[in-house]
């Protein structure tokens, strides 16, 4: 896709800046967002991993929020804006799809212009690319595995013997934490509370037909 549009910059132009762990200093990125001309006021920082998720990333989730069309965000380096390629340039491609101007000071890239517009549309192109490939790659793999008669999907953490026997097990009277415990190495504790469970409900029902039959 694209992005043949022409954003102006007639809003508030607002800076983004981040480093990957807590110890590092902002002052660097800070520096060269005010000799752009962005205030200060207006920078919005993470002091955390870039491999966190969004949500971890309190002042890039909240500078997307505020960023209205015709706001420009500066940032030192594309690579600011997310935790891998993918993620970047699919946040310039959001970017340019609100009519938002984009300016990274490093890349030299500016959407307000056609030749930043232009490598904002090939780096959008790209993550469209990505995505279809993606999906194909998924297919093939689901169709693969089926063919094959292999299971889909995430492997259960317990097979149907220890499932059989957690059940029995809890029908002995030993509780779904103790048989737990047993298999802390199989699998996630979900899994035989889960086959314990249902043995439960199993009993619920079967309780009031028993009681049903009687005299």
């Amino acid at each position: 896709m694209v992005i043949d549009t022409a954003p102006a910059v007639t809003g508030t132009q607002l800076g983004y800046a981040r480093v990957s762990t807590t110890h590092q200093s902002l002052d660097q990125q800070m520096d060269a967002l005010t000799a752009a001309g962005v205030d200060a006021s207006r920078v919005y920082t993470d002091k955390l991993s870039g491999a966190a998720a969004r949500t971890q990333r309190p002042g890039l989730a909240a500078l997307l929020d505020y960023a209205r069309e015709g706001d420009a965000i500066v940032v030192v380096g594309i690579d600011r804006l997310g935790r891998n390629a993918a993620e970047v340039m699919t946040t310039i491609r959001d970017l340019g799809e609100r009519g938002i101007v984009l300016q990274s000071l490093c890349e030299g890239i500016d959407t307000s212009n056609a030749a930043g517009r232009m490598v904002a549309g090939v780096l959008a192109s790209l993550v469209e690319l990505e995505l279809e490939l993606g999906k194909e790659r998924r297919t093939a793999s689901r169709d693969a595995r089926r063919t094959r008669g292999q299971s889909i999907g995430r492997p259960k953490a317990l097979d149907q013997s220890k499932v059989a026997l957690a059940q029995r097990m809890h029908a002995s009277g030993e509780s779904a934490g103790t048989i737990a415990q047993l298999w802390v190495s199989a699998g996630p504790r979900s899994t035989v509370r889960s086959a314990t469970m249902t043995l439960r409900r199993r009993r619920r029902v079967a309780a009031p037909c028993a009681g049903a039959q009687q005299p």
